[in-house]
């Protein structure tokens, strides 16, 4: 069956259904407009679903697909690749509707991490890449991030603690993943198009010296998200970030949006970063929009990048951004745009709701183009079979 001969296709199409679906039905909660039964409260309910519900579908999908490639081993398929899908699916639906109480929902929705972790780990032990590790220690934590936020919850303690775990181990893979695919796929490109791949910086200090800060700007503002020492650190990341990604002549690939979006994905993480320093330090946005820069910014637009390249290219397309697949790289950017300079709470209450509407449309609406656009891709057999 091909809908489960490889991870991208029934985790990507999954995440995409599942974001098309939570943030309309968040607003519609936030706004007043539907109540709800969830497992926890509206907003620990949607910060939950977008950082350990929809962004880790995203990752398994492209983990199930890239460890083949680093390990040489066979990717999972078949029923165990059908059944930690609906070990995360089962997730997403019992934090809805906890039919079998709380605690059976934490501890099935913790579970998927947890299994994931295992498999992560098992590859690299096998396949021998050692060179991988960081990446199963970064799963790893996200792992412990949500187990804990379950355990806070439950308990009915503030869960601001292993969000921000979450938030910034995502600064961390989005700055070592997308780290390495932008100057990637950019300098294949430029091969292509007969322009010198030279122009693309190769891996060197500057980058290792960018993923550190990274990692120390990410600890600080876990441990102390208040603290003048996190706010720098913060803001030094992000103009080191910012040095980076000038280095990668992202520019260089306007011809293509299928590459270019990688670095304007990389661009949002740079933003986020001075953003969430800046909240500290006293200057720029509220602290819940510098989030967004983040959550809706970075993550929505690397996200989408990498799920259209990797199902066009893992189908036997052509790698090219044709206009829909452009369209939903301008709708998730617009809907993060309008998510980040959404007014506060205390904004008159028609210009809060026309405002987070236009921006779940767009945002969501992205992610629902996708489904529909590339879903049959995903669900039916590679061009090149």
């Amino acid at each position: 069956m091909a809908f489960l001969s490889y991870g991208f296709r029934p985790f990507f199409l999954g995440a995409a259904l599942f974001a098309g679906v939570a943030v309309p039905a968040w607003v519609l909660i936030v706004t007043g407009v539907s109540g709800s039964n969830f497992l926890y409260a509206p907003r620990e309910w949607h910060v939950h679903e977008m950082l350990f519900g929809f962004l880790p579908a995203v990752i398994t999908g492209f983990l199930l697909t890239a460890i083949p490639n680093w390990t040489g081993r066979a990717p999972l398929k078949g029923i165990p690749l059908l059944s930690l899908w609906l070990l995360w699916l089962a997730g997403r639906l019992l934090l809805a509707w906890p039919w079998f109480g709380p605690l059976a929902a934490a501890i099935v929705d913790g579970m998927f991490l947890v299994v994931l972790t295992a498999f992560v780990w098992r590859e690299i032990a096998v396949g021998g890449t050692r060179s991988q590790a960081p990446i199963g220690v970064v799963i790893s934590l996200y792992a412990c991030a949500n187990i804990l936020f379950h355990v806070m919850a439950l308990h009915g303690a503030t869960a601001d603690l292993p969000a921000r775990m979450a938030l910034g181990l995502i600064m961390l893979l989005l700055t070592m993943i997308g780290g390495r695919v932008t100057p990637n796929f950019t300098r294949e490109f430029l091969a292509q198009e007969r322009i010198d791949p030279a122009r693309v910086a190769p891996f060197s200090r500057v980058d290792g010296l960018s993923i550190v800060l990274v990692v120390a700007a990410a600890i600080a503002w876990i441990v102390q998200p208040e603290s003048v020492v996190a706010g720098g650190a913060l803001v030094a990341a992000g103009l080191i970030n910012l040095f980076r990604l000038t280095r990668w002549s992202g520019w260089l690939a306007w011809r293509e949006p299928l590459v270019w979006i990688l670095s304007v994905g990389y661009g949002w993480l740079v933003l986020s970063l001075l953003a969430l320093g800046g909240v500290i330090l006293g200057i720029g946005l509220p602290t819940g929009n510098a989030v967004h820069v983040l959550s809706s910014g970075a993550v929505g637009t690397m996200t989408l990048a990498v799920m259209t390249r990797a199902s066009l290219g893992h189908t036997g397309r052509t790698r090219h951004a044709g206009p829909v697949t452009v369209l939903i790289y301008v709708l998730v950017n617009l809907g993060a745009i309008l998510r980040v300079f959404a007014p506060s709470p205390d904004a008159p209450t028609a210009v809060m709701t026309l405002i987070l509407g236009l921006a779940a449309a767009g945002w969501s609406g992205a992610y629902v183009l996708f489904a529909l656009t590339y879903g049959p891709y995903l669900v039916r057999p590679s061009l090149d079979e």
